[in-house]
């Protein structure tokens, strides 16, 4: 089957006459949702439903439900979380179970909905560099704490039927700019990188999909951020190891220049698999369509293998589960 080599946001809460025909002609990879296709849980399952019928039933949904500031399912009708580093913080000794709960919670939430991919988990280092924007999105500031959490939630989602997405690939946390705005450059040496902000993803290289980071890393590549860099991907398969998926951030984000197009063929000829195409414009819809019409037999045979790790999802107990997570927690429940 012929795949556009693209996840690609939607315009709005319902398909559009226009998203319809396009959608069915180009077959992307994926969709993501924002909040601005999010109004009811019954509006989010037709929409789902929809593009279902028109990509077939396997496709994946994704969407970015970290909990905190990075969420797109909120109340009144979904759980609201406290960022992840005051959970983990909260939580102690018991952060990567905590974690775990609180992400078999958000996979419910999403299974019932028709999403079955979440932007989860972040493997980036938090330290004292590290830009607001990701700060309380990260697990900790040393690679074995990060490496422990985000594997419980990483197969949390797994075991709850939801693919999970690493990122940021091969690593964000020493960025001090916001890359929806600037591109960040890390000019730490090669092996301290590789024993740090690298180690997460080689000891996380099994998961089936990662997302890439829009950094210049002047020890591999001084010119082009990891997404456009042939030689940073290139070192995230060859001395990360990891072979799975590999999509690009946002690339509407401002880190990275050049019109849509050269961005996505920057971005597929760097080594990338699927970009990722977030705002919903029909412009920069068709520019992603014609710059990546199909995937290529090796980014095909990635989506197959990451496709076969989605298993059914599973009856849970969610008041049991609720109450574990309160107990760890404690006053700090919307943990």
């Amino acid at each position: 089957m012929r795949r556009g080599a693209a996840i690609l946001g939607l315009s709005g809460p319902s398909l559009t006459a226009w998203e319809r025909p396009f959608l069915a002609d180009y077959q992307p990879f994926g969709v993501i949702l924002f909040a601005r296709n999010i109004e009811t849980p019954e509006q989010i399952r037709t929409l789902t439903a929809d593009v279902r019928g028109l990509l077939g039933p396997d496709v994946l949904v994704f969407v970015d439900q970290e909990g905190g500031r990075v969420q797109r399912l909120r109340g009144p009708y979904w759980r609201e979380w406290n960022p992840p580093l005051q959970t983990v913080t909260a939580a102690g000794p018991h952060a990567a179970r905590a974690m775990a709960l609180r992400s078999t919670l958000i996979s419910n939430e999403l299974r019932a909905l028709g999403i079955n991919a979440n932007c989860a988990p972040v493997a980036d280092i938090a330290g004292a560099a590290t830009h607001p924007f990701l700060q309380n999105r990260c697990y900790g500031q040393d690679a074995q704490t990060v490496t422990d959490i985000a594997r419980a939630i990483a197969d949390a989602h797994l075991t709850a039927g939801v693919l999970p997405v690493l990122k940021h690939i091969p690593g964000h946390g020493r960025s001090g700019a916001d890359t929806h705005h600037d591109l960040p450059r890390v000019t730490a040496p090669i092996a301290e990188l590789d024993a740090t902000d690298f180690a997460p993803f080689r000891a996380l290289n099994d998961l089936p999909m990662a997302m890439t980071a829009h950094i210049i890393f002047d020890a591999i590549d001084p010119v082009y951020p990891a997404t456009h860099s042939p030689a940073t991907i290139a070192m995230i398969r060859d001395q990360i190891g990891f072979d799975g998926l590999l999509m690009t951030d946002d690339l509407n984000m401002q880190a990275l220049s050049g019109d849509m197009a050269s961005r996505v063929s920057r971005s597929l000829r760097a080594g990338c698999d699927v970009v990722l195409q977030c705002n919903g414009d029909q412009h920069d819809m068709l520019a992603v369509a014609t710059a990546a019409p199909q995937m290529s037999a090796a980014a095909t045979a990635r989506a197959d293998a990451a496709l076969a790790r989605l298993s059914p999802a599973p009856e849970l107990d969610i008041a049991q589960l609720w109450a574990e997570f309160s107990d760890i927690l404690g006053a700090d429940a919307h943990g």
